[in-house]
């Protein structure tokens, strides 16, 4: 793989933006941290998750009511993973590093290594948002063909019909599968030679071994095997149905741009725009004027300030996002909008109907 790089991070956009947008804390008088909300938040849903999980797990609901807990189970879970793990990944939860330390290993408590997540996707996934074969987020072959450089199979002119089923099978494969090939293979995407501490080490069998304790072994003593089938299934689709839509909705749709390194004629490739630039561009937004999914998906709707500003908490994404746009219309930047969470996966379903044809 050739070396990545860009062409400048010190562009007119970016420092007009980042003086505007700490001009604003300042005058504010406020943290660029979460505040009383993101405690609410953290309050509610562990609250929930600790409440549900053990309702479910010993199997005291009966019937439909069970079904119905799981899907909520699910729903909590991906909430917990965008409202909390993810602003705690990104340092952004709260002043207190070990907080957020902590927050960041929710995604352990739910089945999924923290360490191999912050690789992929604080490290890999901003730098080289939709850069093809460097983003791993883009690298979902042979299901998915999500750039116009990977192989088209005749499966995928069906792609925009069955991704439901196969973003509803990803928490489990996350959690099953791609963690264990990473781990092993000690790479992700082009990122190779992965180095582990021994403490890592231990931190991802310890995470691996109590989620099958919690939430196979265990289960299975109240339930019996096809009831818990079911039962998992549908958590887990919830859960991944749920959680690639919305981090799908960010960038694989018809407005964002990709880009495809020269393998061979080159060993670095220069991005021609600063880093910036390149978030703006490939990035999108959606029902930003939506309160319920703002809250619902932890700011992940506004996408690009998140990747403007990973280290600002999500709670500031609604009031950031009007400096964003007047920024990116005073350079002639596109600031990339869908009104609705409909309209982005009819833009997301058409970006997989048109890569699987053509």
């Amino acid at each position: 793989m050739p070396t990545i790089k860009f062409s400048g991070n010190n562009s007119a956009f970016y420092s007009d933006l980042k003086h505007r947008v700490n001009t604003y804390f300042q005058e504010k008088r406020i943290s660029t941290h979460g505040d009383y909300r993101s405690l609410v938040k953290v309050i509610v849903l562990m609250t929930l998750f600790l409440g549900i999980y053990p309702v479910m797990a010993f199997h005291i609901l009966p019937g439909a009511w069970a079904i119905l807990g799981c899907i909520v189970l699910g729903l909590v879970t991906a909430a917990i993973g965008f409202n909390i793990m993810h602003d705690g990944a990104h340092g952004s939860l709260s002043k207190k590093p070990f907080v957020n330390k902590l927050a960041a290993l929710s995604l352990n408590m739910l089945g999924a290594s923290s360490f191999l997540w912050n690789i992929k996707h604080n490290v890999i996934h901003h730098s080289f948002t939709n850069v093809d074969d460097h983003d791993d987020d883009i690298l979902n072959e042979p299901f998915f063909r999500m750039t116009k450089n990977q192989p088209k199979l005749s499966a995928h002119k069906y792609q925009h019909l069955y991704f439901p089923l196969a973003y509803g099978l990803m928490y489990m494969s996350w959690v099953f599968f791609l963690d264990f090939k990473k781990y092993f293979q000690r790479r992700i995407a082009d990122r190779g030679d992965i180095k582990l501490t021994l403490s890592q080490h231990i931190g991802f069998w310890i995470t691996k071994l109590s989620y099958i304790f919690l939430f196979v072994v265990l289960p299975l003593q109240f339930y019996s095997l096809p009831a818990y089938l079911l039962g998992y299934f549908i958590y887990s689709f919830t859960t991944g149905l749920t959680t690639s839509v919305v981090f799908q909705l960010a960038h694989t749709v018809e407005e964002t741009e990709f880009l495809y390194p020269d393998h061979k004629t080159s060993p670095v490739y220069v991005i021609p725009t600063d880093w910036a630039t390149h978030q703006v561009r490939t990035t999108a937004n959606f029902a930003t004027r939506n309160k319920f999914v703002t809250w619902a998906v932890g700011g992940l709707n506004f996408q690009v300030e998140h990747h403007l500003f990973p280290k600002i908490a999500h709670v500031h994404y609604p009031a950031l996002s009007k400096i964003v746009k007047e920024v990116c219309i005073k350079y002639n930047l596109p600031y990339h909008e869908q009104a609705t969470v409909t309209g982005a996966i009819i833009s997301h379903i058409r970006f997989l109907k048109d890569l699987g044809r053509h």
